[in-house]
């Protein structure tokens, strides 16, 4: 499809049954002026096999090497032809309507890039009620995207323009990319909410990021620290980030010390975070050594 309003990017590693539905779900939208790119981030199931079987035109298929969700998102993002960008998890599904209100949205309200809606939680097969804190803000909300992910990728729809412009997700995360990709953009950027129910979140299967890395905090540290650092904050945002940063150091530090300080190392670096001892090299360095490392957190 030649010059499709908006890019729909789906990255899938074995889910070869689940990633078919999010598939459908999106083909089957009451919306149709979109493109569909789903990438295989070297999936050894019948993935590849399952997609391969699906015919539309507006859908392409690409196969990379194991290179983790970031990577793979980037990619998409990379060969997109939409003047939008759409992210849906191979897990998740949209209501038919979604693509065409937001596309509505969004051609009424040009000024406002990004946008994310409301959405049904599934977990363990049973519809659960998400807690007030997961309550989704709306406008500035770099603050309250602080503390936790505010923002659900497979809701959102924003300009290719502003995905380029912050140079898409880190690829040095395994997880929680999506709340570092978050932070740098409400730092200057309003999202708008469509406050309808339009996609059905699943969760509670052990595939899930959530469930495969340990002490998930350790990924926002990094986070919050690089963003400290960059630049783009201005003194209240920085104060806002350093006070939470503080806290995740000291829940994780605290953590280590119950395993009996075993990880001497990385007890230093955390203690030394406390007092926001940062320095971009250093900082940046040793948290891909230690907090983005598995090998502390088995």
């Amino acid at each position: 499809m030649s010059n499709p309003l908006i890019s729909v990017v789906i990255p899938t590693y074995n889910r070869e049954l689940k990633v078919t539905e999010a598939i459908r779900s999106v083909l089957s939208q009451s919306y149709s002026n979109f493109e569909l790119i789903v990438i295989d981030d070297g999936s050894t199931d019948q993935t590849i096999q399952a997609i391969a079987s699906i015919k539309d035109s507006r859908f392409q298929f690409l196969t990379i090497e194991r290179s983790g969700v970031s990577r793979a998102r980037n990619i998409g993002a990379s060969v997109a032809n939409g003047s939008f960008l759409a992210f849906l998890d191979s897990d998740d599904s949209w209501h038919k309507d979604k693509l065409k209100k937001q596309a509505a949205y969004h051609l009424k309200n040009p000024q406002q890039l990004i946008s994310q809606t409301q959405e049904i939680w599934i977990r363990n097969n049973k519809r659960v009620n998400p807690k007030n804190k997961h309550a989704k803000p709306a406008g500035y909300i770099f603050e309250e995207s602080l503390h936790l992910c505010t923002i659900t990728p497979s809701s959102v729809i924003m300009t290719k323009e502003l995905f380029d412009s912050f140079e898409g997700f880190d690829e040095k995360m395994s997880a929680c990319e999506d709340y570092d990709l978050w932070l740098r953009i409400t730092a200057k950027h309003e999202v708008a909410l469509i406050d309808e129910l339009l996609l059905t979140k699943y969760g509670g299967h052990q595939d899930q990021l959530s469930q495969i890395h340990a002490a998930m905090d350790r990924f926002r540290i990094y986070s919050l620290g690089k963003i400290i650092l960059s630049g783009i904050l201005n003194e209240s945002q920085i104060r806002q980030a350093t006070t939470v940063f503080k806290n995740k150091v000291k829940i994780l530090l605290n953590g280590v010390y119950k395993r009996q300080g075993e990880n001497h190392e990385l007890k230093e670096f955390l203690e030394r975070l406390q007092e926001l001892d940062l320095n971009s090299t250093s900082f940046l360095q040793q948290s891909e050594e230690l907090l983005l490392s598995e090998a502390y957190f088995a």
